[in-house]
């Protein structure tokens, strides 16, 4: 019991406190074209911040007969176990497809076994769109596209027609959809409170560039004659009808349905940081009015340094939320007295430290949103490689809690069973062997003094990740070995982080 609620004051600090950084603020993904990448691959990404499920399963492929019908649900992304249909609601339904496809079944369903992929990023628009009697939220969409395609461009243009036809119900949202060939960015809207229907536009990403959506629509000009990109008819009379062009001049999509919280931009400290990551001779600014939708990387990008942009909280840079969080350093023989970044300064303080800070010292913590936070759910990073088998060409890197801290699983297209913790959810109570507290207990007690464990740490999620890479199956896809790769990884993870806290217990249970 002691060790219960030590862990909960624990967590009082390192988890924000208010919806300050949730509203639209909540996601991001990163897309890497095929010619881009170091080895080929075609790489899309995710964040799901918030809390928001976090079990997860391969949903099985199925035939199905003729006149059977597939249920429109709404409020699957809060449950705690596959068959939980507390707050799901039936909005109507469509017919069935003959045969559907397997898919990874997390919140925001992200991968099939034919290698598309699917990331997504909240840019929540005008609430003047909203109508919640439209059928299909943004995830039930993702789950039929999964189920009943291949392609990306095939994925696009069905989601696109669902929406059109039995209404979008959910606020502005951006799909990154990718396969094993290309990377689009797709975003949609609702066409008014009263209307059923939906607005869409989608963009190809060059293969050789990279591109980011981060909560702010990143589609500018509509070229409806290019093979690269695709739009609903009814984009621009969307806007018109709801007061948001006034019909002169070129139309842009993300000045038209873009939100207040962006001062007029197209992107936020996230796009900004990684565009400029990729591309630092392109001299980019963080004051320019609109950053260019892709750009092309200076070198190769690899797997990895996706993953290490997802751990990125702008450390020594401007962005940096813990250079002023500084304490007194008496002189030495080796050094006089001076200040230095305290132990306990983290990228990932709540509001109410930040605030405590401020007041004792105005302007010590000015809020950033960093990549990675500590109110994630889970992040997906997945690669898609079009010279392998598709059983094993895909493969969902996927993390727990904080992408910061946790290690990555490879979940494989031809995965039929994850290790039995992602059966259960993990956000609305305390559960001990499920998945997401095996990694979060470590990660929140690393936060007590983070300057003293970052190091250790770190080093610990880039040994499970070599590890991981490195012994990548590339011959024998068979359902059996993919299962036991995915395990023994997630097992090793688990043995580490629970050695972790164990030495965190250790180090901070009678203070520091």
């Amino acid at each position: 019991m002691k060790k219960f609620l030590s862990l909960i004051a624990i967590l009082l600090i390192s988890v924000p406190l208010s919806a300050q950084e949730f509203d639209g603020d909540c996601c991001t993904s990163i897309m890497v074209g095929r010619l881009a990448s170091a080895d080929g691959s075609v790489i899309t990404s995710h964040t799901c911040d918030g809390r928001y499920r976090t079990w997860a399963q391969w949903e099985p492929a199925a035939d199905y007969a003729p006149g059977t019908m597939h249920q429109v649900l709404r409020g699957t992304m809060h449950t705690k176990f596959r068959g939980d249909t507390t707050g799901v609601k039936l909005m109507g339904e469509i017919p069935e497809a003959a045969h559907t496809y397997a898919y990874l079944n997390t919140a925001y369903p992200c991968l099939n076994e034919k290698q598309l992929a699917i990331g997504e990023t909240t840019f929540v628009g005008p609430d003047t769109l909203v109508n919640k009697a439209g059928w299909f939220t943004i995830e039930e969409l993702e789950r039929v596209a999964l189920q009943r395609c291949t392609g990306a461009r095939e994925a696009i243009r069905l989601m696109g027609s669902l929406a059109e036809k039995y209404g979008y119900g959910d606020s502005g949202e951006c799909l990154t959809v990718a396969d094993k060939n290309e990377v689009w960015q797709f975003e949609i809207v609702g066409i008014g409170k009263d209307r059923i229907g939906a607005a869409w536009v989608a963009k190809r990403v060059p293969d050789d560039h990279v591109a980011v959506s981060a909560n702010i629509p990143r589609i500018g000009k509509i070229d409806r004659k290019s093979k690269d990109m695709m739009a609903s008819s009814n984009v621009e009379k969307v806007a018109i009808e709801n007061g948001l062009w006034d019909g002169k001049g070129e139309f842009v999509f993300w000045k038209a349905f873009n939100c207040d919280y962006s001062k007029g931009r197209n992107f936020s400290d996230r796009d900004y940081f990684i565009l400029n990551h990729f591309a630092p001779s392109l001299g980019l600014t963080y004051d320019m009015p609109e950053l260019p939708f892709s750009v092309k990387p200076e070198k190769p990008v690899d797997i990895r340094e996706v993953m290490a942009l997802y751990r990125e909280t702008y450390e020594g840079t401007d962005f940096d939320m813990t250079r002023n969080v500084r304490m007194a350093r008496p002189a030495n023989k080796e050094h006089p007295a001076d200040t230095v970044v305290s132990p306990v300064a983290n990228p990932w303080l709540t509001t109410t430290m930040r605030n405590t800070l401020n007041t004792i010292a105005p302007g010590t913590v000015e809020f950033r949103r960093t990549v990675a936070v500590a109110w994630c759910a889970y992040s997906h990073i997945t690669q898609l490689r079009n010279w392998l088998p598709d059983s094993i060409g895909g493969i969902c890197w996927l993390s727990l809690d904080n992408p910061g801290q946790s290690p990555r699983i490879p979940v494989f297209c031809g995965t039929t069973a994850l290790p039995k913790a992602y059966e259960t959810c993990g956000q609305k109570q305390y559960v001990p062997d499920c998945a997401l507290w095996q990694f979060r207990r470590a990660n929140k007690l690393a936060t007590v003094a983070w300057q003293s464990t970052k190091k250790g740490f770190l080093e610990e999620v880039l040994r499970l990740e070599t590890m991981a890479i490195e012994g990548l199956p590339v011959t024998d896809s068979s359902p059996a070995l993919l299962n036991a790769y995915t395990e023994g990884i997630y097992q090793e993870a688990v043995r580490s982080w629970n050695a972790l806290e164990e030495k965190y217990w250790l180090k901070f249970g009678m203070g520091f």
